[in-house]
């Protein structure tokens, strides 16, 4: 990937995240579902077509690489090549959350966009599974020095399912303590 490609690629990155911040703005859940999924499979197909596999190109030397790796498990690299087991998963939560979505919409809508952000990462790493049976990965952060070998190297679907659940969580901690607190103090 020559440099004009890689900032090419990043505009295009910082443009898709601009448009889905919109797109949440205007609170169009289905919308935000779909441009996760699509961005994820997007940068995903970038690389494919312009790297090889543990190619890296430096954008900020030491600090932020493009990695293209194959990643055959979970988060991290756990249990690998376990693909069956992380379909079956992933098609289990998406059945639950498309279940259960109705009742996070009543309960709180953070909680609501925590569930559907999760959600469309666990999707597009699904796709990979099935697609490939593999994850590909390539957003690599060289700064944190507890790794060895560097960061483990991620992408946007995880990014998503690391922000949904921040929120949910958020949300659990702190959220539902402070509505249950005004019920109490409203109630005779």
């Amino acid at each position: 990937m020559k440099k004009k490609s890689v900032i090419r690629f990043l505009q295009n990155i910082l443009l898709a995240i601009e448009l889905t911040i919109y797109v949440a703005y205007l609170n169009l859940e289905k919308v935000l579902f779909v441009s996760i999924i699509a961005l994820d499979q997007y940068t995903k197909a970038q690389v494919v077509s312009s790297m090889h596999v543990g190619e890296t190109i430096p954008i900020i030397p030491n600090f932020f690489h493009i990695t293209y790796v194959l990643n055959p498990g979970a988060a991290f690299g756990i249990f690998p090549y376990q693909r069956i087991f992380f379909i079956t998963i992933g098609m289990l939560l998406l059945v639950l959350a498309a279940i259960y979505y109705t009742r996070l919409k009543s309960i709180n809508s953070l909680l609501k966009y925590g569930g559907m952000i999760a959600a469309a990462g666990a999707t597009a790493n699904m796709i990979d599974r099935i697609r490939n049976g593999l994850v590909i990965d390539f957003i690599d952060f060289r700064f944190y020095p507890a790794f060895e070998k560097g960061f483990p190297v991620f992408n946007i679907a995880d990014v998503a399912i690391v922000i949904g659940m921040f929120v949910m969580m958020y949300v659990v901690m702190f959220k539902s303590e402070k509505s249950a607190s005004v019920k109490e103090v409203r109630q005779p």
